[in-house]
C-alpha cells in the first residue's frame, strides 16, 4: 500500500502527533507520499522529522495553480458541478474553487506517485480539499478529526457531514471527540472510530532511580513547566493567576511557559503587573529536544486548558502525553478528552476549567509534597507505556487503512489514474514504481528570467524529443506577467517551496551546511557570499528531491544555477553541465574555474569555448539575432548547426542523454 498524507500546512511545531504517526507507519513498512498545500509559518522544525524517509511535497505558487485551473476547465478534469454545489450550499467562506484548485494539483501528484489512499489530519480545509481530490481522481481518503477543527474551524456541520460521508472512515482522537462526531454525523456513525494519539517512547529515557536523590535539595526551587500555543483556550491566563496565588502563599517556585502566539505580549504584561517576573518566564517556541529537556528538569507539568469565547478548546493535548512519558506529575483540567489521559489522584490532579484558585490549590499540594509528585510521575509513565505507545495506538489506524484498501477493487484506482493522467503518463508512472526512471534535472534559478528568453522553447524541445528532463525552478520571479509560452510550459515545472522551508532545511542540516561553507573557503575564486548562501539553501532542499527522482545528471541553465549544481555534485556525485548566459552576475574568474568541473555546456563567450576541453560550444540562443552568414561561420567552427533550429536541439538532446546515461537506457528499451 502506498499511502498519501495531505496537510493544509506541514510541519506545524505543535502537531507532533502527526510526525509520530507517520514515522510509526514507515517503521511498519508503509511507503508514504506527503503533500502540503501551504508551507510552514516558521523555520523552526523538530529534529526527529529528519527521520522521515518521505520528502514533503508542497503545492506550487497560486499563480501556477490558477494556470492549471484554467487548463482543467477546458477538459473534464475540473469538478465544475461539485464546485457550484458547494458555492451555493456553503457560501464564499468555504472557498470551494480554491479547494478544488489545490485538489486538482494534488490529485495529479498523488496519481503520478501511485498513491492508493490519502489520509488527512484535521476535519477542516485539508479534509474539504480531499473531497474534491476524490471527485477528481477517484483516490479514496480518510480523516483524523481532533476537536477544534470540526467544532469551530470548519464552520459548518453540513459540510462536516459531507466530509464524513465521502471518507472511507473517520478516526477521532478520544472517546469524547468520537461521540461528538457521531452526534453531529449520525449517518456516518458506523465509520467513526476512536484512535488515540500516541508517542514514540524511544524519545523518552527509561526512569532512573529518582528516589535515591534527596526529595528537595536545600538549593532546589521546584519548577512548573507549561507548553502550548499562546491562545485563550490553553488557559495561560489562569495559570499566571494561580502563580500569583502561590506567590501570595509565600511558596517558592519557578514557572516556565513554552510556546508562542498572539497573546504573548498580553501575558507578558500580566506577569509584570502581578510582580511575577522573577518567577514566571515566557520562553517562546523551542525545538522538541529543548522542550523534552525542560520537561525532564521540571517537577510539575501544568496545562490549564479551558474553552474560549468561540467554543474552541483542547481535546487531547499531546504535551500531556510527553510530560507523563517524562514521569512528571500533571496538573490539568476536567475538559474534553483530558480525563481519558490523566487519572485524577493517580497520575496527576484535575481541576475545573477556568478556576485559577482550584488550580493554585492543586499546584500547592504538589509543590509541598515531593513524594506525591514522584508517585504521580511514575504512575503516569506506566500509564503511557501501557496504553499510549505509538506502536499500540497506530495499530487500529493500520487495520482500517488495510481494510479500506482491500474493499476497493484492484483496478479502480488504476482506471481513475489513467483517466486523470492519460494512458501514456499512467503507464510511465507504473513503470517508475517498479524500476527507477533516469531523470535529467534542468536547474532554473528563477523563472521567468529575461536573461533566458528561449528557456521555455528549450524545455518544450527536450520534451518533444522524449529527453527525460525534470525542470526544477528554485524561485518564481515576483510580478512577472506570464506569456502564452510560459503558461504552456508551467505545468511541467516543479517549484521549490518558500523561504521558510529552505531555511528550516538549512538549520536542520548543520553538518552539510558546514561542509558546503568549508568547500567554498578552500576555493581560490569564490561565488559572492549572498549568492552562495541562497544557492546553498536551494541545494539542501534539492538533494532529497534529486535522490527521490533518481537524477543522474544536472544541467544548470544559468551561472547562478551552476553554483547550486556544483554543490549537488559534491553532495550526490552527479554529473553537471551548464549554460552560461551573456551577462552573468558571477565573476568571470569564478565561471572559468567552475566550468572545468562540468562535462560540457553552452557558452556565449568564444574565448571560453576555445580554452575548454569537452563538449562546450557556443550557444545558439545567444546568437538569435546574428546575421545568417555569421551563424554559418560559427557552425563550421563548432560543428553544431546553429542555422537549423531542429538540428541544434537534437544535437543538444543527444548530448544530454549521453551525459546522463539515458541514451543507453533508451536503446535497451527500444530493443526490448
Amino acid at each position: 500500500m502506498r499511502l498519501g498524507y495531505l496537510y493544509s500546512r506541514y510541519p506545524v511545531i505543535s502537531q507532533t502527533f502527526c510526525d509520530a504517526e507517520m514515522l510509526a507507519l514507515e517503521r511498519r513498512g508503509i511507503e508514504l507520499v506527503i503533500g502540503s498545500v501551504y508551507p510552514p509559518l516558521t523555520s523552526l522544525r523538530h529534529e526527529y522529522i529528519a527521520k522521515l524517509r518521505a520528502p514533503i511535497h508542497y503545492a506550487p505558487p497560486q499563480e501556477i495553480l490558477k494556470i492549471l485551473e484554467r487548463n482543467a476547465k477546458t477538459t473534464s478534469k475540473w469538478p465544475r458541478d461539485l464546485v457550484e454545489r458547494h458555492d451555493a450550499k456553503y457560501g464564499p467562506v468555504a472557498k470551494a474553487e480554491q479547494r478544488a484548485r489545490n485538489a486538482l494539483y494534488f490529485a495529479e501528484f498523488f496519481a503520478r506517485s501511485g498513491v492508493d489512499h490519502v489520509h488527512v489530519h484535521f476535519a477542516n480545509r485539508a479534509a474539504h480539499t480531499a473531497v474534491f481530490l476524490k471527485e477528481i481522481s477517484g483516490i479514496p481518503f480518510s480523516v483524523t478529526a481532533h476537536g477544534q477543527d470540526f467544532m469551530k474551524d470548519l464552520g459548518s456541520d453540513d459540510l462536516l457531514r459531507e466530509i464524513c460521508a465521502a471518507a472511507e472512515f473517520v478516526a477521532a482522537e478520544t472517546d469524547y471527540s468520537r461521540d461528538l462526531l457521531r452526534q453531529r454525523c449520525p449517518n456516518s456513525a458506523a465509520k467513526i472510530h476512536k484512535v488515540y494519539n500516541g508517542i514514540d517512547m524511544e524519545r523518552f529515557p527509561a526512569l532512573g532511580d529518582e528516589s535515591a536523590r534527596p526529595a528537595v535539595a536545600p538549593y532546589h526551587l521546584p519548577r512548573i513547566v507549561s507548553v502550548g500555543r499562546l491562545v485563550a483556550f490553553k488557559g495561560f491566563d489562569e495559570l499566571i493567576d494561580a502563580c500569583a496565588e502561590l506567590a501570595r502563599h509565600r511558596i517558592d517556585f519557578f514557572c516556565d511557559i513554552i510556546g508562542d502566539g498572539r497573546l504573548r505580549e498580553t501575558l507578558q504584561e500580566k506577569v509584570k503587573q502581578l510582580d511575577l517576573s522573577s518567577r514566571v518566564n515566557l520562553l517562546g517556541s523551542l525545538s522538541q529536544a529543548a522542550v523534552l529537556d525542560k520537561l525532564q528538569a521540571a517537577d510539575i507539568f501544568a496545562l490549564a486548558s479551558t474553552t474560549d469565547t468561540q467554543g474552541a478548546t483542547d481535546v487531547f493535548p499531546t504535551v500531556i502525553l510527553e510530560a507523563m512519558a517524562s514521569a512528571r506529575a500533571v496538573v490539568s483540567t476536567r475538559l474534553a478528552g483530558i480525563p481519558e489521559l490523566v487519572v485524577d489522584g493517580q497520575t496527576g490532579m484535575l481541576t475545573p476549567p477556568g478556576d485559577s484558585t482550584a488550580l493554585a490549590d492543586a499546584l500547592e499540594q504538589l509543590l509541598r509534597d515531593p513524594e506525591l509528585r514522584l508517585r504521580f510521575g511514575h504512575a503516569g509513565r506506566a500509564r503511557i507505556e501501557q496504553h499510549f505507545r505509538i506502536e499500540q495506538t497506530v495499530a487500529p489506524l493500520m487495520e482500517m487503512l488495510e481494510r479500506s484498501c482491500s474493499r476497493r477493487p484492484a483496478g479502480d484506482v488504476s482506471v481513475s489514474r489513467s483517466a486523470l493522467l492519460g494512458p501514456t503518463e499512467s503507464s510511465r508512472c507504473r513503470a517508475s514504481h517498479s524500476q527507477a526512471a533516469i531523470e535529467i534535472a534542468y536547474l532554473v534559478d528563477r523563472w521567468p528570467d529575461r536573461e533566458l528568453p528561449l528557456l521555455e522553447r528549450e524545455i518544450e524541445e527536450m520534451k518533444r524529443r522524449n529527453v527525460p528532463i525534470l525542470p526544477l525552478v528554485c524561485e518564481l520571479s515576483p510580478s512577472t506577467r506570464l506569456n502564452r509560452a510560459m503558461e504552456r510550459v508551467s505545468p511541467s515545472l516543479e517549484f521549490l517551496p518558500d523561504a521558510m522551508v529552505l531555511e528550516a532545511e538549512w538549520r536542520a542540516n548543520p553538518a552539510l551546511a558546514q561542509q558546503l561553507e568549508e568547500d567554498r573557503a578552500q576555493q581560490s575564486s569564490r561565488a559572492p557570499g549572498a549568492v552562495f548562501l541562497r544557492q546553498g539553501r536551494f541545494a539542501l532542499v534539492l538533494r532529497k528531491l534529486i535522490q527521490e527522482k533518481d537524477v543522474s545528471h544536472i544541467h544548470a541553465t544559468s551561472s547562478r544555477a551552476l553554483v547550486c549544481a556544483l554543490m549537488l555534485k559534491k553532495l550526490l556525485g552527479v554529473t553537471v553541465s551548464a549554460t552560461i548566459e551573456p551577462r552573468s552576475e558571477l565573476p568571470r574568474e569564478w565561471i572559468q574555474n567552475a566550468l572545468p568541473q562540468c562535462v560540457g555546456g553552452r557558452l556565449s563567450s568564444r574565448k571560453m569555448v576555445e580554452h575548454l576541453d569537452g563538449a562546450f560550444f557556443l550557444d545558439k540562443t545567444t546568437f538569435r539575432s546574428a546575421p545568417r552568414k555569421t551563424l554559418g561561420q560559427i557552425t563550421r567552427k563548432t560543428r553544431i548547426d546553429l542555422t537549423t533550429g531542429s538540428r541544434f536541439w537534437q544535437q543538444w538532446a543527444d548530448l544530454l542523454l549521453g551525459w546522463s546515461g539515458s541514451d543507453r537506457k533508451l536503446n535497451i528499451e527500444n530493443r526490448t
